[in-house]
């Protein structure tokens, strides 16, 4: 018995409990040795199912397969992303937009609602002035103007195509003075102007593609920097291909 315990005993005290964390521990011996903790990556493979590398292990190669699939989606994101098709895509159809600049406007026309069934479509032209305060005159106005000022802001249709309706434009109509005319001249507010002219096949719809025309005629003017000179009659061709219409080359 150690001289320590002996005199606890004489003295009838118990010996002072060891520290927390700090066992007892025999004279003589060595501490002892802390736990071994796995680190990280031995745990990582030791949770994992056997014959698998473990998700979170950086020399674990990753799968094939799925490389292979998100190489074959950069190329066609690519491909988006620069306004391409993908391969085996289906083709847009006939165009159905037109546009051409003359004298200060320029003109973009395009097909809408278009229903073989009916042989029916509308046919929609904006006109755009390219200077700022520049104005059209209105759809109603006489072929001469009045008093010879003005040129009205037409659409027609010739050949295997018809008008089904009159021509309407978007945009209000204001009358305005010009020095030297007894009647006010009709307007729209300066800027872009849109009509439509809803319109009727009367080609025989065999696919061999009957053709139409739209003579497209406008001026524009400013109250400041005068007037351009007037379009007449511009022919855009149409085609008419069982009985859809669609534009080729203006």
């Amino acid at each position: 018995m150690s001289s320590r315990l002996l005199r606890s005993v004489r003295s009838g005290r118990r010996p002072a409990p060891s520290r927390p964390g700090h066992p007892r521990r025999l004279p003589g011996c060595p501490p002892p040795s802390p736990p071994i903790r796995p680190e990280p990556l031995l745990a990582a493979h030791a949770a994992a199912p056997r014959n698998e590398k473990a998700p979170d292990d950086p020399l674990s190669p990753q799968p094939r397969r799925p490389l292979r699939a998100a190489g074959a989606l950069v190329p066609l994101a690519l491909l988006v992303a620069c306004g391409g098709k993908p391969a085996g895509a289906a083709a847009d159809g006939p165009p159905t937009t037109a546009r051409f600049s003359e004298n200060g406007v320029t003109v973009a026309l395009s097909v809408s609602d278009r229903q073989p069934s009916k042989r029916t479509g509308t046919l929609t032209a904006v006109f755009a002035p390219e200077a700022a305060g520049f104005h059209l005159y209105s759809t109603a106005l006489p072929p001469t103007g009045i008093e010879d000022v003005g040129r009205p802001t037409a659409v027609a249709v010739t050949g295997t195509l018809a008008a089904d309706g009159p021509l309407t434009a978007a945009q209000p109509v204001r009358p305005i003075r010009v020095p030297g005319v007894g009647s006010p001249v009709p307007v729209y507010p300066d800027g872009p102007v849109t009509t439509t002219l809803p319109v009727r096949a009367s080609g025989s719809g065999d696919g061999s593609g009957d053709g139409a025309t739209v003579p497209i005629g406008y001026a524009s003017c400013s109250t400041r920097d005068g007037c351009t000179i007037p379009v007449s009659d511009h022919p855009v061709r149409l085609r008419v291909t069982d009985w859809v219409p669609a534009f080729g080359t203006p």
